[in-house]
């Protein structure tokens, strides 16, 4: 039964002198990866060694300065990943690798047995803080968690003291921070920092997971909030935070809890991780860098990112994924395509200090993303879209009045398939509706002399001559074809420009033209505006049935 009465709604934390509503993120966090703990745990089929080196160095290529490479002490594969790291010496010497331990001495012991000979790590001891655990799972109470939690740092102390060559970083996870009273995560934390003693130059990250995310960001930003304010030694510790996607709003969690006073950032490529996923660093990354703040991490190749992120995890990055997907910078919309064509044509003519253009909220080449994305056809697009795509891909620039002839052409195509049309496919039909004619309509030459203010036109088709006289070439032209072929002929449409330059240099001209009430389109190509406008009245003239078989 489908009844929304079974559950409650999550307590509000009352902080009613908050600040982070009026912060801004001017700088990027630091970031951590857990693709190789976190991420891997999550997948169907867990990486192997080779998959997840490569991983690995995708992850240090990207920038990542801090990466958790797996749980040694659970897992064999983790710890032969571990000793791969460092026997083959594929740690850089800016990159600390963190991995994952639980509060128990065995398991300790074997983390840092795995650890032998690297240069700098991170160790990461949790257990969990929550009143759900405590109650339903270990039936501990508040003492009896801390002393967990105190007795695991103590053993992290003493390990770490074995290997004195190693740069060592501790951190401290409460683990289902949300749903552990404020109050008790900044107490059991403060008995925790007070073993380590940040305040005599131990390194202390202490991590804040909304392991199951249970309420709204502001909720999550104004714990992360009190926790700041609260917590002993604050100055002497980084706060992370590690957010789980369940409500959809993992991204926009972090973002918060960061302008509540975090410094520090835990996520995964593409937002892989447990039921519905980790915090996506991609997204919080690009976010930052659409706002014009630098995310310190290179995601210019989205294209290699994708590819190594669904070799690696066997899973498939969705069409729709914020700004990496398939389809993010594409528009199918006529009403989007005009506004798109517009606004890049302007950014063409204006010097503008950054950029701001229609439904693009970043340039898709900063992350490798071509144009030819941008604007895609199918039966939903406009006159706008279609003609960009002849000029971005063909090189065709037409008059705006044509934009609407060839879109009816175009949809009326796509409406026929029910599908997206190919720039090939759209070319093919610009082609035969409006350039392409019969060798019986074809040029051969032309003859124009003025007489007073008018001009005498001899034209010569498959060796035939019309011949008329008119104010200019094209009345001229029409005015031959009405004499032999006994038609009402009217130009409505007309505009002819250069497309070339030099000694290979081309006209184009677009006409319309309307023969006895019967509207038709047609653009020429030739060597001089006048062959190709009177090509152009021919090629029309070509449309209409009942004259061109007259002419035949």
């Amino acid at each position: 039964m489908f009844d929304h009465r079974k559950y409650s709604p999550f307590p509000a934390l009352r902080l009613t002198d908050r600040t982070w509503p009026d912060k801004q993120i001017t700088q990027a966090p630091d970031w951590c990866s857990v693709d190789l703990r976190d991420g891997n745990q999550a997948l169907i089929n867990p990486m192997s060694v080779e998959k997840k080196a490569r991983l690995f160095q995708l992850l240090v290529k990207l920038g990542f300065k801090e990466i958790e490479v797996g749980f040694p002490s659970a897992s064999l594969p983790d710890y032969e990943f571990m000793r791969k790291l460092i026997d083959e010496e594929m740690i850089p010497d800016d990159v600390t690798i963190q991995v994952l331990v639980q509060a128990r001495e065995e398991l300790i012991q074997r983390t840092f047995e795995s650890l032998k000979g690297v240069k700098q790590a991170i160790v990461h001891v949790y257990n969990s803080t929550s009143t759900v655990q405590r109650d339903q799972v270990f039936g501990l109470d508040r003492d009896g968690i801390t002393n967990i939690a105190v007795q695991g740092a103590k053993w992290l102390k003493q390990y770490a003291a074995q290997h004195p060559d190693t740069d060592w970083s501790f951190q401290y996870s409460p683990e289902s921070f949300t749903g552990t009273e404020m109050d008790y995560a900044v107490d059991v934390c403060d008995k925790v920092i007070a073993e380590w003693q940040p305040e005599n130059g131990q390194k202390v990250v202490i991590n804040l997971p909304s392991t199951v995310e249970m309420s709204t960001p502001n909720i999550f930003a104004d714990q992360v909030e009190y926790f700041c304010r609260n917590l002993k030694q604050r100055e002497h510790v980084r706060i992370s935070l590690h957010t789980h996607n369940d409500r959809g709003c993992a991204v926009a969690a972090a973002e918060l809890a960061v302008m509540a006073g975090a410094d520090r950032v835990e996520g995964t490529l593409m937002g892989n991780g447990e039921r519905t996923g980790n915090m996506d660093i991609i997204t919080m990354g690009m976010n930052l860098y659409s706002q014009g703040v630098d995310p310190k991490l290179d995601f210019s190749n989205i294209s290699e990112i994708i590819e190594t992120v669904e070799y690696c995890s066997e899973l498939p990055v969705p069409a729709r994924h914020p700004w990496a997907g398939e389809l993010v910078y594409t528009a199918f919309s006529g009403s989007h395509q005009d506004a798109i064509r517009k606004s890049m044509a302007y950014h063409d003519t204006h010097e503008l200090q950054h950029w701001d253009v229609a439904y693009l909220p970043i340039d898709p080449l900063d992350i490798g993303r071509e144009y030819d994305a941008v604007v895609r056809i199918n039966s939903q697009s406009g006159k706008g879209g279609v003609a960009l795509v002849l000029e971005r891909d063909y090189g065709i620039e037409l008059p705006k009045w044509m934009h609407a002839e060839l879109s009816k052409v175009v949809q009326k195509a796509t409406e026929v398939t029910g599908r997206e049309i190919s720039p090939a496919e759209i070319k093919a039909l610009y082609d035969d509706n409006f350039e392409t004619v019969t060798e019986k309509w074809v040029l051969d030459g032309y003859d124009l002399h003025n007489e007073g203010d008018q001009i005498q036109a001899e034209v010569r088709v498959a060796g035939h001559k019309l011949q008329g006289t008119c104010s200019g070439a094209v009345g001229a032209l029409c005015a031959a074809l009405t004499d032999q072929f006994g038609c009402k002929i009217e130009v409505t449409h007309f505009d002819e420009f250069a497309v070339s330059k030099g000694t290979d240099a081309k006209a184009r001209a677009c006409v319309g033209v309307k023969l006895d009430g019967e509207q038709h389109f047609a653009v020429a190509v030739a060597a001089d505006t006048s062959a190709a406008t009177l090509q152009a009245v021919l090629t029309a003239f070509s449309r209409s049935s009942q004259h061109a078989v007259v002419a035949a």
